[in-house]
């Protein structure tokens, strides 16, 4: 498979959920995310109004996370802010499971809230976040199959502040459990075009990376020549 610049671009969530972000560093994620065509600006919830002010009318979608990075909070401040980042602008939310809660057994308890966070997300749509380097592969598969129960509109493999991130074999069997039934996004050490492709090829349909503009750049032109090469022959 070979994905040029723009292909790329539509399915990058360009990420910025640091503590120590400033506004000068929202402000230059948004500006970005035009310049390049990315799909979202991933942020951290905080942010989401003057995102939406920001992005209105560029087709750029604001994407605030819930219960970011652990996913420990309880099931009523996930809703607080699934509903008031719904208010303030967000176009998709990426809320991160109770993880210590699925490991206790406790399966029943996180189904009920990721329904509980669909249902307060109205029609915006909800990435579920597994981070999935603490779970097994039988964990795993049931919170995909709880998420599609739910209506999630995505799973997705890690916040990046994990003991891992997303991988192939990961996304593959996440691919295999939701079908056509969800999308599937990839996040969590995503660095290179390579990464970008071979997650791709394994059935992720969204890419969360702050590193979008120099995976951009390793991208082939529509001619099919990378900029590595284009230069090469100029110089020739």
């Amino acid at each position: 498979m070979s994905l040029c610049r723009s292909e790329i671009a539509r399915v990058i969530d360009h990420t910025q959920v640091h503590a120590y972000a400033a506004l000068d560093d929202i402000r230059e994620l948004c500006n970005e995310a035009v310049e390049h065509g990315f799909a979202s600006v991933s942020i951290n919830a905080v942010w989401t109004s003057y995102c939406a002010k920001r992005l209105r009318g560029t087709g750029v979608r604001v994407n605030p996370t819930v219960g970011f990075p652990l996913g420990a909070t309880t099931p009523h401040v996930k809703l607080e802010e699934a509903q008031e980042a719904v208010h303030n602008g967000a176009d998709e939310l990426d809320m991160v499971i109770n993880v210590g809660a699925l490991r206790s057994g406790y399966a029943e308890f996180v189904e009920r809230e990721i329904a509980a966070v669909v249902k307060a997300a109205r029609d915006v749509p909800v990435k579920v976040i597994l981070e999935t380097s603490y779970l097994s592969a039988e964990q795993k598969v049931a919170v995909c199959e709880m998420s599609v129960r739910c209506g999630a509109a995505f799973v997705k493999t890690a916040t990046g502040f994990g003991l891992g991130g997303a991988t192939v074999e990961d996304v593959r069997l996440m691919r295999s459990v939701v079908g056509s039934n969800a999308g599937i996004k990839a996040a969590g050490g995503i660095r290179t075009y390579g990464q970008v492709r071979d997650l791709i090829e394994a059935g992720a349909t969204r890419i969360g990376t702050s590193a979008g503009i120099a995976i951009l750049a390793d991208a082939r032109e529509p001619s099919g020549e990378t900029d590595a090469a284009s230069n090469e022959a100029a110089a020739e």
